[in-house]
C-alpha cells in the first residue's frame, strides 16, 4: 500500500515498513490471492488445469521461469500479467535509476546520498506497472542494451574517470531492479549475449566492461521461447538453460468452448450502430478451422497455428456481414455460409505450409480447411448424411410367413432426414445465393427448397420468425450436405449455387470440396 505522507527514510523506518525481495513479494501476494479465491491471471483461458498450476508452483518456489510453446499460445499475455502479483507501491530512493531500496542502496550515487542525508534521505513510491521490463530478443541486441555500458558523454560532463561507477549508463535489466524482467523469444538472442545473463541468473549481480564493479540486483527473470527456434533461428545455450529454474510448456486450447471464449475475448465483434448475431455453430466452424489446420498434413506443425488465426477469421466474417448490412440497409449483422470465403485472407498469412501444401496453394488449402470445419460442425447438429438408415430387423418367424417371403434382404429405408431436400435437387432444381443479397431475398431463395426449413427447425433451436438466423441455418444444411458429397456447389465471385451432385458430375462441372485435398 502507498504511504503518500512518507517522504523520507526516517519516516519510512518509523512506519515499520518491511522491504521484501521481489520473489518474496510475489510469493506473498500469490498466497493471499489463492486464499481469497481471486482470479490469478485474468484473461488467460484454457490453462486452468495445466499451465497455471505449474506457474503457481514456480512462483511459490521463487524460481526464474521460461514459458515454452508455439506461436499464439498467450505466453506474452501471461508474463505481462505477473506484475499484478507485486505490491501496488514500493518505496525507492528518489531519482535513483535502478530503484534502490532506501534501507540498503547499492548504486554509488545512492550510497553517497544515504551517507550524507541519513534519515532525511528522500524517497518516492513506485507503482507496480513501472516495475516490469520487457525486451524482444533480436540478433542486434547488445550487452549494453540489457546490462549497461560506460557512457563517455556522462563521464565527460561529470569529469569522471571511465572506471568510475558514476559513468555507467544502466541497461534495461538494472533499471528493472526490484521488479520483473522478461525476454521474449530467448533463442533469438546471440549466444555471447546469453552468456552475459549468467551472473544475473546465478550471482544476482552485474559486471560492466570488466571494471571491478559489482552491483547486486533483486530481479525476477522470465523468458519465453518457441521450440521451433531451437533448430531454425537459434538456441538457448546449455549453461543458461541450467540456470533457469522452471520450464513450463504452454499449449493451444484443448476444447472448442475454450477456443471460442478466447476468440470472443480478443476479436472485435461488436460493431457500431447495428445489432449483431453470430450463431454458435459459426463460432464452432471458425475454431474448427484452426483445429483442422493443427492436424493437416499440408500445414507445418512445427510452426504451430496461432490463436490469432481464428481472431482474424472471425473479424473478417463479421466484416463481410457488416458490409452487406451497410449496402442493404439491414439493421442486423448476421453471418452466412456464403461469407466464409471472405475469411481466407485471415488464414493464408497465418499458416506455414509444407511442400505439398505450397504446391496446392495457400488459398486452396485454406478453403479445404474451411470445408472440413463445416463438415465437422455439421455432424454435431444433424445426422450423418453418409450413414444409410436401416430398417429394424424382424424376428426370424416374421420371414417364415408366406406373405413376407423374399423380404429378408430388403433392409434399407429411404433417406428420412434429407430425402425431401435431395429429391428437390435431383428433380433438376438449383438455387443461387450471394453474400450481397438482402436478408429477405436470401431467405426467399432458400425457402424454395422442399423440406429445408422443416429440417432446420427439427434439429436446431431457432425462432422461425427470425429469418436472419433461419436463413443462415438453411444454407448451413446445404453446405453440410455438399461437404458430405450429397450436393454439388459452385462458387463464382460472390455467388454460390447448389445443385444435384450426380447431374453436375455428368455435365463435367464440379466444385471445390474439402475432400479434394485428402
Amino acid at each position: 500500500m502507498r504511504h503518500s505522507s512518507i517522504t523520507t527514510l526516517g519516516e519510512l523506518r518509523e512506519s515499520g515498513y518491511d522491504v521484501q525481495s521481489v520473489k518474496d513479494e510475489t510469493r506473498k501476494n500469490l498466497i493471499r490471492k489463492i486464499q481469497n479465491k481471486e482470479t490469478l491471471f485474468p484473461g488467460i483461458i484454457g490453462f486452468e488445469e495445466s499451465v497455471i498450476p505449474a506457474l503457481v508452483n514456480s512462483i511459490l518456489a521463487k524460481h526464474d521461469i521460461i514459458l515454452l510453446g508455439l506461436r499464439g499460445q498467450a505466453k506474452t499475455r501471461l508474463i505481462r500479467s505477473l506484475p499484478s502479483l507485486l505490491d501496488e507501491y514500493i518505496p525507492v530512493v528518489k531519482g535513483c535509476e535502478i530503484n534502490d531500496n532506501p534501507f540498503r542502496p547499492v548504486c554509488r550515487q545512492c550510497v553517497e546520498k544515504s551517507r550524507e542525508a541519513g534519515d532525511d534521505l528522500e524517497i518516492e513510491w513506485l507503482h507496480r506497472e513501472q516495475r516490469y521490463g520487457e525486451k524482444l530478443a533480436t540478433p542486434d541486441v547488445t550487452i549494453a542494451d540489457l546490462i549497461g555500458d560506460i557512457d563517455p558523454i556522462k563521464a565527460a560532463s561529470k569529469r569522471l574517470h571511465y572506471s568510475h561507477e558514476g559513468a555507467i549508463h544502466f541497461g534495461i535489466i538494472p533499471r528493472t531492479n526490484r521488479g520483473i524482467f522478461a525476454i521474449n523469444e530467448l533463442p533469438d538472442l546471440q549466444p555471447r549475449i546469453q552468456v552475459g545473463l549468467f551472473n544475473i541468473m546465478e550471482e544476482r549481480d552485474i559486471q560492466i566492461r570488466g571494471f571491478n564493479i559489482r552491483i547486486p540486483l533483486d530481479v525476477m527473470i522470465v523468458f519465453t521461447a518457441n521450440p521451433e527456434d531451437y533448430t531454425n533461428r537459434g538456441n538457448i545455450i546449455t549453461p543458461l538453460k541450467d540456470r533457469i529454474d522452471s520450464q513450463i510448456m504452454t499449449h493451444y486450447p484443448r476444447d472448442i468452448e475454450d477456443a471460442i471464449a478466447i476468440t470472443e475475448q480478443e476479436a472485435w465483434i461488436q460493431r457500431d450502430g447495428k445489432k449483431h448475431l453470430v450463431p454458435h455453430y459459426f463460432k464452432e466452424i471458425i475454431e474448427h478451422i484452426a483445429f483442422e489446420a493443427r492436424k493437416s498434413e499440408y500445414v507445418d506443425q512445427t510452426s504451430g497455428v496461432s490463436a490469432r488465426l481464428t481472431i482474424a477469421a472471425m473479424e473478417n466474417l463479421i466484416s463481410n456481414a457488416e458490409r452487406r448490412a451497410i449496402l442493404s440497409g439491414d439493421k442486423h449483422i448476421v453471418p452466412r455460409i456464403c461469407d466464409l470465403p471472405h475469411v481466407v485472407p485471415g488464414l493464408t498469412g497465418k499458416i506455414e505450409l509444407v511442400f505439398e501444401g505450397e504446391q496446392e496453394g495457400p488459398a486452396k488449402v485454406s478453403k479445404a480447411l474451411i470445408g472440413k470445419a463445416v463438415r465437422s460442425v455439421f455432424k454435431k447438429y444433424y445426422p450423418d448424411p453418409l450413414q444409410k438408415p436401416q430398417r429394424p430387423r424382424q424376428p426370424a418367424e416374421y420371414y417364415d410367413q408366406p406373405q413376407h417371403h423374399g423380404q429378408r434382404q430388403r433392409t434399407e429405408t429411404k433417406d428420412e432426414h434429407y430425402g425431401k431436400v435431395i429429391n428437390w435437387f435431383e428433380s433438376g432444381n438449383s438455387i443461387e445465393v450471394a453474400d450481397d443479397m438482402t436478408t429477405q431475398e436470401y431467405y426467399d431463395e432458400l425457402r424454395k427448397i422442399d423440406g429445408l426449413c422443416e429440417l432446420v427447425m427439427k434439429y436446431m433451436k431457432i425462432d422461425k420468425q427470425n429469418i436472419y438466423e433461419t436463413a443462415s441455418a438453411m444454407e448451413f444444411v446445404l453446405d453440410g450436405l455438399h461437404q458430405n458429397s450429397r450436393l454439388a456447389k459452385d462458387e463464382l465471385d460472390h455467388k454460390t449455387s447448389y445443385k444435384d451432385l450426380v447431374g453436375t458430375i455428368f455435365s463435367g462441372r464440379g466444385s471445390f470440396n474439402s475432400d479434394d485435398l485428402r
